[in-house]
């Protein structure tokens, strides 16, 4: 089963997981990749996975390639609704586009993050 990982965190925090992933190459003792995403903020991570938006992951997931017009028709919205937050998670690195559609290449999401009371 392939899980894309959803983080929250800065770019520093993701060059300091890629270092460690190197070192751990170097050393001979690299596991798997795991496939991840990270967002810089709960914000940002919620405007680009809003419900409607996880609706359409959901709807893709273990299905292979699908059409807009179809994937559309499976979450009942608005072909050009679902075209544009199909747009969204495709810039976001959360599905694919291919020569027959739309992918969610994974199994599942799992999210990753700590929330904290604010300073």
């Amino acid at each position: 089963m392939t899980t894309l990982i959803v983080r929250l965190g800065t770019t520093i925090d993701a060059r300091a997981r890629f270092v460690e992933a190197g070192r751990r190459a170097l050393a001979g003792k690299a596991g798997k990749a795991s496939p991840s995403v990270n967002f810089a903020s709960y914000e940002d991570m919620h405007r680009v996975l809003a419900p409607s938006r996880l609706a359409i992951v959901k709807a893709l997931a273990g299905q292979g390639p699908l059409s807009i017009r179809e994937t559309a028709r499976r979450v009942g919205r608005d072909v050009q609704a679902v075209h544009r937050d199909i747009t969204t998670l495709i810039e976001a690195g959360i599905i694919d586009r291919t020569e027959d559609g739309v992918a969610f290449p994974y199994d599942r999401l799992h999210f990753e993050y700590d929330i904290s009371a604010a300073a």
